[in-house]
């Protein structure tokens, strides 16, 4: 993993009526940093969203409908994992998880199964200083949005 990312497990809880699952509590040690702004996305399938990266805000991201192949990248010099890219599948098919995306770490993702519902909560509220992008196909990172799953 890269350092500073973090997976929580989410406990489900089903019925014949359907099923309960508690996302976050301001006391969860994956949540000390605190909240800013609570936002919802939709994206289709197929579609891409790269590279953003913030230098203060964190994000945390649940996905509630459909499915992605979240891709990190670290980009702090004086992190062990420095130059590393990390893939994480989140959605209705895949463990309930909760992402916890660490300032400097550029970040992503490709709608696997859709139409997507990404909730994230940030850590402060939306500061355009604090928005960065770096390009999709950037060669420094290298990373291939549209490769499929491993031949095995």
């Amino acid at each position: 993993m890269i350092q500073g990312v973090e997976l929580k497990a989410l406990v489900t809880h089903t019925d014949e009526r359907g099923f309960f699952r508690e996302l976050l509590r301001v006391n969860d040690p994956i949540f000390a940093e605190g909240f800013g702004q609570w936002s919802h996305t939709l994206t289709h399938q197929g579609a891409a969203k790269a590279w953003h990266i913030h230098q203060k805000q964190i994000d945390w991201w649940y996905v509630a409908i459909g499915a992605i192949k979240a891709a990190l990248y670290d980009t702090r010099a004086d992190s062990p994992t420095h130059g590393q890219l990390q893939e994480i599948l989140l959605g209705e098919n895949y463990p309930a998880q909760l992402l916890k995306i660490p300032p400097g770490v550029a970040h992503g993702y490709r709608v696997l199964q859709g139409p997507m519902h990404l909730f994230y909560i940030t850590s402060g509220i939306y500061n355009p200083a604090d928005e960065g992008r770096i390009p999709h196909d950037d060669p420094t990172i290298g990373y291939d949005w549209t490769k499929g799953p491993e031949i095995k």
